[in-house]
């Protein structure tokens, strides 16, 4: 089952288990929302139920993954022979889903948060010494090693001096 929903301006035809990126949507990660208005809902072989303009009772529900941006986009204004020029960067505010169902009588599914994946920072290393308990000393910066002379550099000629330009006899 498929459904064409609307949000943010635009129309997205959404499945269950689809993952999209839409325009900024106040909720929080991990929270269940429904996304309505649902302008159709198809069925493979079935006709699709088109709405007038939206079909009423149902609704789209899907979890909200994480909030971020989308990739920088340049906006770059010109007028020629002018001299006006203007440029401009813009990231998208995105709100990342998974759709969870399509329902056409606008039941909400039973929910359980996806786990997130957590990564776990290594513990430093903990030294006792007389009962006392400090944090592990840092290994050394590595040092780069000192350039060596490069082989033309080494190897380049000394320059001659410069010739004297040949002089000439002057008419007296």
């Amino acid at each position: 089952m498929y459904a064409v929903i609307k949000t943010g301006g635009k129309q997205y035809r959404v499945a269950k288990d689809d993952r999209l990126a839409v325009e900024r949507l106040p909720a929080e990660p991990g929270t269940m929302i429904a996304l309505s208005p649902v302008l159709m809902i198809g069925e493979a072989g079935k006709a699709p139920t088109v709405g007038t303009p939206v079909i009423d009772k149902a609704a789209v529900f899907a979890e909200v993954l994480e909030q971020g941006r989308g990739d920088k986009i340049i906006v770059f204004k010109k007028k020629r022979r002018q001299n006006y020029r203007r440029k401009n960067g813009h990231r998208q505010d995105l709100t990342m889903l998974k759709i969870l169902e399509v329902s056409p009588t606008g039941e909400a599914p039973q929910f359980t948060p996806t786990p997130k994946k957590v990564k776990v920072a290594p513990k430093p290393a903990v030294e006792e010494d007389d009962g006392d308990v400090k944090p592990a000393k840092k290994a050394p910066a590595k040092k780069a090693p000192a350039k060596k002379a490069t082989a033309k550099k080494a190897a380049a000629p000394k320059k001659a001096a410069a010739k004297k330009p040949a002089k000439t006899k002057s008419k007296e």
